[in-house]
């Protein structure tokens, strides 16, 4: 068989592979978060395994998988159940704000604003006035309607929602017990002779995503409980300041987009709901230097101490693929952009090594 023959077989056995993904795209989803958490698990399931007797018996494996899925989901309620009535309380506050009070605060500047733009366009426009523009655009934004559409969309995907976490609980449990299910599944797709490359490729995955979302989770954890004790510090109510040190180190997880985005956020909510006594500028200044230094600390020590041995990429290259996999899958796709890039980077190393561009893109792994 020729080389020509067997690429245009490889790129139509590619083809139809991705269209399959595509079409049953929601289970394949599952699959993929069932297999992450089974990983993010697998450490608890070896040390109850290895290291805990019951009666000079070794820990039953089915129990530590379902304590493993007990902790997983026990930490996302947590998280939950902290994070989401937070957000309602504030979009109901915010709903009953005053936008004609708030915009007030802006007066001295927004009156040098207008006379700028008066002096430079003239009579044209006499009957424009900046204020009333940011108070229709600021109440449009905080419309109770828009809300309630909002929460209605949240409750009518709530029947989807259970059956994903349905699914993904019974495979995550199946994927925690039988650890070598996930394997077998992918390697049941490759011929034989591709077995050791699909063993070495799944090792380094393993470690990778280990280290990763290890890393992720302590540098989430130590941004929220900072952030949130320094603004308490400056005399910000608790709710206000852990719900700024949750935005910040939940967004923080998605590169130089994250952060950028959960600053103007922590800004709005410092902005909107003002310590007692401190103006909308002393705000701006709490906020804003509290995240730049702990920002700085994340960057030059959380990181670097975390991620020692992370793979590496250009930063034009993450910027590049978070901007892809946003425009794919919204949010979620970015938060999930850079392991799944390097599980990419891995399986193309392991493949095609053979075309340039793969070498390029790999030389660091």
């Amino acid at each position: 068989m020729s080389k020509l023959v067997k690429y245009i077989i490889s790129i139509a056995v590619a083809a139809i592979v991705i269209f399959l993904v595509w079409y049953f795209s929601r289970i394949v989803a599952y699959v993929l978060v069932s297999a992450v958490l089974a990983i993010i698990g697998k450490p608890l399931v070896t040390l109850l395994t290895t290291k805990v007797y019951i009666r000079k018996q070794h820990f039953p494996k089915w129990l530590a998988a379902f304590i493993a899925l007990l902790v997983i989901w026990g930490v996302a309620a947590l998280f939950v159940s902290l994070f989401v009535p937070l957000i309602f309380n504030k979009i109901n506050e915010f709903s009953q704000l005053d936008m004609q009070h708030i915009v007030r605060s802006f007066k001295v500047p927004l009156e040098s604003l207008q006379r700028t733009i008066e002096n430079l366009f003239g009579g044209h426009v006499a009957e424009f006035s900046i204020e009333d523009a940011l108070v229709g655009q600021i109440t449009s934004l905080l419309d109770i309607s828009l809300i309630n559409n909002i929460l209605s969309s949240i409750v009518s995907t709530l029947g989807n929602t259970a059956i994903a976490l349905f699914s993904i609980t019974f495979i995550t449990f199946f994927f925690l017990k039988e650890d070598h299910l996930f394997f077998d599944m992918v390697v049941a797709l490759f011929p034989k002779k591709y077995e050791s490359n699909i063993t070495h490729a799944f090792t380094s995955i393993s470690e990778l995503l280990i280290r990763y979302f290890t890393g992720i989770m302590t540098e989430s954890m130590t941004l929220i409980l900072v952030i949130s004790i320094v603004l308490m510090i400056f005399g910000m109510p608790v709710g206000n300041a852990f719900l700024i040190g949750l935005i910040m180190g939940i967004l923080n997880v998605i590169p130089y987009i994250g952060p950028l985005i959960g600053s103007g956020i922590s800004l709005l909510i410092g902005i909107l709901s003002p310590i007692a006594g401190v103006s909308t500028l002393g705000m701006v200044l709490i906020i804003g230097g509290t995240i730049l230094v702990m920002k700085g600390i994340d960057d030059f020590v959380l990181q670097p101490m975390l991620y020692s041995n992370r793979v590496k990429a250009h930063p034009l290259e993450i910027f590049l693929v978070i901007l892809i996999a946003g425009s794919v899958a919204g949010v979620l796709g970015m938060l999930l952009a850079i392991p799944a890039y390097n599980v990419i980077r891995v399986f193309a190393k392991e493949f095609f090594n053979h075309f340039s561009i793969v070498q390029k893109l790999t030389e660091k792994i």
